[in-house]
């Protein structure tokens, strides 16, 4: 099953928050996505049915293994484009906003491409 582009926005978000806090908030994803509390309520609701995540009676969030897969990819990928492109001369900024829409997107050939590419360059 495939999973929507909002969905891996919200479990990339969930995991910058665990890895922050040291839990998750819905509170606290809808702040760094910077949408509101019932859009993360939506989203949390259909992440919850499809096996992404569970969440306990004290409203934390738990990513699943599955949620964990999704989420450690996109954030992988996130950072790996991110340093990419400010490789390539593009402002920290701008190349963090430009991974955000490209890591989505791109074909794992060509982000394993990316990569090889930022290794070797990076061994010289």
């Amino acid at each position: 099953m495939e999973i929507l582009r909002a969905s891996e926005d919200y479990l990339e978000s969930m995991l910058m928050m665990k890895l922050k806090h040291g839990y998750i908030r819905s509170i606290d994803v809808a702040e760094h996505l910077g949408v509101t509390k019932p859009s993360v309520t939506y989203a949390t609701r259909r992440l919850k049915e499809s096996g992404h995540i569970t969440m306990g009676k004290d409203g934390l969030i738990t990513l699943t293994e599955r949620g964990m897969a999704v989420a450690s990819k996109m954030l992988d990928r996130h950072k790996t484009l991110t340093a990419f492109l400010v490789a390539l001369g593009v402002d920290a900024a701008t190349a963090e906003e430009d991974a955000c829409r490209i890591e989505h997107d791109i074909s794992e050939q060509t982000f394993e491409a990316i990569c090889n590419h930022a290794r070797k360059n990076m061994k010289r």
